[in-house]
């Protein structure tokens, strides 16, 4: 760490911590308490409910997941009305400065502490003080989930073994600048929709365009999370959904004509219910960002390439390989031990019928380990030659998993020559992400009904692939993400949770 971060690192501290925490020892001294006790943690909080006469099980409940917040928001109000401080504005600047308003009112001469007989004739009916505090509360937490950070819960193995079912992870949206909500309206601190049956919890009568403060570019390796492309519509049932994407299934119906498939669907609307979703109401999702805006990708018998040159895998990608031995017999403590191998877990493990050659599922880094420490001959990919379900489903590419593109990544204000060949790669770009009607008509085509052989795109545009190759619903499947769908940049693992707590995985930062 150099200088300038460690002076910024200081400097955080200083006024997250270290002032707000001063102001409490100052007010703890105008209340006839020690202020030494401001400094220790938890058994500060027993102090303040105890001086604003609140139940001492209320620091119990700060640490309740969710409501906890509620209750800290709680004690530290209650804890100031001791000072005169009973005005909602009062309240709302407490929780807007993070506590530094402690510091203000402790400076302050004129503030003291209140007889408690005193305060309790100008107590205000606990109903109001309740409410205050929950409106408050839900304003700040809204604030900081729209703006700074919001937690999710990895569902699925398609991160592998960078990131594991069952972590919980914040993310920053402050790492490509907050991004303004396109539903305003909605019921704060629940999800934007319920499952079939249930009415929306937001409105579409007030809806804002795409907007983002402090804008920043996603850089190449990200983790992000954002808004799944193609959920803008979903067939409405719980079998469906992301399990089953909307697209997909008029592909299928159609034998991969979409338009048949699409109108298989309309056609049966209690068998198919469909609902459409503003952007900020599709279902989120965490990838890697393997290619940014302007940038060629290619991958080649399951190796990336960006612009022609190679690039290395994360070091916890997990990949199916071919590994031949030296002949040694395999333990199976060790290979756990030294290689996180289970031999006994017939989806990551498999003998070959050829001699010393075994199926494993291995993280790049350990493939490198058993390279080096001679445990293993030769390792090679087992590449998957499926081209089932591949985008851009169509005739002209004969891409598979494995072995897909090139393709150009769509970089904002860059103009791309439009020709039959390349159509059906960037026709979902141009019509839905960007708002134009498109279409071809006779190998010719047209751009808001004028015939056109050239486009200007109007956003970034990035490809994303899970580091679990292979067990991943990822761009090869869908195509581009959108900037404007971009949610934040993984942060930090705050929990994480499998058969129990994973303890090593607490408070890890997401490379």
């Amino acid at each position: 760490m150099g200088a300038p971060q460690l002076l910024i690192l200081i400097l955080v501290i200083l006024v997250f911590w270290f002032l707000p925490t001063l102001g409490l020892c100052l007010l703890f001294r105008k209340a006839g308490v020690s202020g030494w006790k401001g400094w220790v943690p938890v058994y500060n909080l027993f102090v303040m409910v105890r001086i604003s006469g609140r139940p001492w099980y209320w620091v119990l409940l700060s640490f309740v997941p969710i409501i906890g917040l509620f209750f800290t928001l709680a004690i530290a109000i209650e804890f100031i009305k001791t000072f005169g401080k009973t005005r909602f504005y009062q309240h709302v600047l407490l929780s807007l400065s993070a506590g530094l308003y402690f510091l203000y009112i402790g400076l302050k001469s004129t503030d003291g502490f209140e007889d408690p007989a005193v305060r309790e004739a100008r107590r205000v009916p606990a109903v109001w003080g309740w409410l205050g505090t929950t409106v408050i509360f839900i304003a700040t937490i809204t604030g900081l989930r729209g703006f700074v950070f919001e937690s999710y819960l990895i569902p699925t193995t398609s991160m592998e073994g960078t990131l594991l079912r069952g972590d919980w992870l914040f993310v920053s949206k402050l790492s490509y600048g907050p991004r303004l909500p396109y539903t305003p309206i909605s019921f704060p601190y629940l999800p934007g929709l319920f499952p079939s049956g249930f009415r929306n919890l937001y409105s579409e009568g007030l809806t804002l365009s795409y907007h983002r403060w402090f804008s920043h570019p996603v850089g190449r390796g990200d983790v992000i999370v954002f808004n799944f492309p193609e959920g803008d519509t979903v067939i409405s049932l719980p079998d469906y959904q992301s399990l089953r994407p909307y697209y997909d299934v008029i592909r299928e119906l159609g034998a991969g004509n979409v338009d048949s498939g699409r109108r298989l669907v309309l056609d049966n609307p209690e068998e198919y219910p469909i609902k459409t979703r503003l952007v900020d109401k599709e279902e989120a999702y965490i990838k890697r960002s393997v290619a940014v805006a302007g940038d060629t990708f290619e991958i080649r018998n399951q190796v990336i390439y960006i612009d022609g040159q190679p690039q290395p895998f994360p070091p916890g990608s997990e990949i199916i390989y071919r590994v031949e031995t030296n002949g040694q017999q395999l333990d199976e403590t060790d290979m756990k031990q030294q290689y996180q191998v289970d031999i006994n877990n017939i989806d990551k493990f498999r003998v070959l019928d050829s001699s010393n050659q075994y199926m494993m599922m291995l993280t790049w880094s350990t493939r490198e380990k058993m390279l080096k420490d001679g445990f293993a001959r030769r390792i090679s990919p087992e590449v998957d030659s499926s081209a089932e379900g591949v985008f851009p489903n169509d005739q002209l590419h004969h891409w598979t998993r494995d072995n897909y593109g090139p393709i150009w990544i769509p970089r904002k204000g860059a103009t791309l020559e439009l020709m039959p060949e390349n159509y059906s790669v960037y026709e979902r770009v141009i019509r839905v992400y960007e708002g134009n009607k498109l279409e071809m008509r006779n190998g010719k085509i047209f751009l808001n009904d004028r015939e056109e052989n050239k486009y200007t795109f109007k956003m970034d545009y990035y490809w994303v692939m899970g580091d679990n190759l292979h067990g991943a619903q990822d761009s090869r499947y869908w195509g581009f993400v959108p900037e404007d769908h971009v949610i934040g940049k993984a942060w930090l693992i705050g929990m994480s949770w499998g058969e129990g707590v994973r303890w090593d995985r607490l408070f890890k930062k997401v490379n």
